[in-house]
This record gives structure tokens, sequence and C-alpha cells, in this order.
């Protein structure tokens, strides 16, 4: 099993140094990484590229990035990993074991939000287990899917919000996802920049929206 990690990135040069140690390990044990940078201006794919790391260059939007670095991977399994996101030690063999013993195509991973608000250690807790019920994943949960799922449901879909959700939906209707209680670190800043409890209100609020039918178009206006 050979597996492409996928990094869609934007101005994360404060995140990179922590990442790209991670990645540049990743990359010397032989598997297949990739930065799709969406015109940063911070020094971000410099600081990518002097790692040695291969690097994209990508219209800006998410979906899109993922869903180019996908188009340029060669693994068997491809990983979507929010730059501001760490993987666990040993994430590859996890997923390798997890997918082998539960035959899901999919999956993701617990998470751990990083920051000094008590209150995200209990927003952490609802996301895994919000996702352990519904069978929906979010990015920053690290999801993997193999190559055949993922261009089965046609990839990411092109829209600027909740392009995650909807990726999980459409596999849900192939699997229920194989999940991985070892968990990715995840950056605390857009809750804690924003709010804690504001942050999880208007998440709520634009997922509901979204289940009821509001394009992600108009949703992204709103989460801005």
């Amino acid at each position: 099993m050979r597996f492409s990690i996928v990094v869609p990135m934007l101005n994360e040069a404060q995140e990179m140094p922590r990442l790209l140690a991670r990645l540049s390990a990743l990359a010397r044990l032989g598997n297949d990484v990739l930065i799709v940078d969406g015109g940063s201006d911070d020094g971000s794919a410099d600081l990518a590229v002097r790692a040695g790391l291969r690097v994209l260059s990508s219209p800006r939007g998410r979906a899109r990035q993922m869903n180019l670095g996908a188009a340029h991977a060669s693994g068997d399994v491809l990983l979507f990993l929010h730059a501001d996101t760490l993987l666990p030690e040993g994430a590859l063999i996890t997923i390798h074991r997890v997918m082998q013993k539960s035959s899901a195509p999919w999956g993701r991973f617990d998470v751990v939000i990083d920051g000094s608000h008590p209150l995200l250690r209990v927003v952490a807790r609802l996301m895994n287990l919000r996702s352990r019920w519904t069978g929906i994943a979010t990015g920053d949960q690290a999801i993997f899917v193999t190559r055949e799922a993922f261009d089965a449901v046609g990839g990411f879909p092109d829209q600027p919000l909740m392009e995650d959700i909807e990726l999980s939906s459409r596999l849900l209707r192939r699997s229920r996802p194989a999940c991985i209680s070892d968990p990715v670190l995840t950056s605390g800043r857009r809750w804690e920049s924003r709010g804690v409890w504001r942050t999880v209100l208007l998440m709520w609020r634009l997922r509901w929206a979204y289940w009821r039918g509001t394009p992600a178009d108009q949703l992204a206006r709103l989460y801005q």
C-alpha cells in the first residue's frame, strides 16, 4: 500500500516548520508528499521547496487544491492533511492496519485541538463523537481514502465550503469510515481568534443550512 499525502496550503509560514519536519521524514521513507499552494505570498511555498518537498501551484480554493494534488498523486491511498494539522507518530502504519482489518475504503482520525482555551478539549471531544455517530468526517480529521473510492465518487466537489462534508457523504454511501482513535493535532487558532462558542455555533448553523440545501457559495460568505 503506497500513500500520497496531499496538503493544501495558503499563507502557512508560521505552521510550516513543524509540518515540514514531519512531512520530510515521511518523504524520506518513500511516501509521496505533495504540497499544493493556492497563491501564498508569505514565503510558505519557498519553505516547502527548500525542505525538498514537491510543490504544486493551484487556483485558490481548498477543494481545487486537493483535487489537483490527487491528480498528481501516485499512491494507492490518498491522505488529505491540512497545513495546520500534525499526524501522530506511525500514522501511515496505523492507517494500513485499520484499512486491512475493517476493509473500509476510507476513514479519518480523532482530533485534538491545540490551544490554551479549556473549552477546546470539549469541542474536540464533541467533534469526534459526532463523527463516529454520523459517519461524516471533517478536513481537520485528516481524511484518507483509496484512490479507487476517491475517483468513484468524483473527488472533492468544486465548492468553497463544506467540501469535506460532501466528500464524506458520498463515501458514506459506499461504507462507514474507519475511525482511528490515535488523534491528529490541529491548530485552535480559528476557534481562539473568533471566540470558541461563537465559532462552534457558526459551524453548527452553517452545517444545518447546508443539509437544508443552502448553496455552499452562500455559506462561504457567511463563514468569512
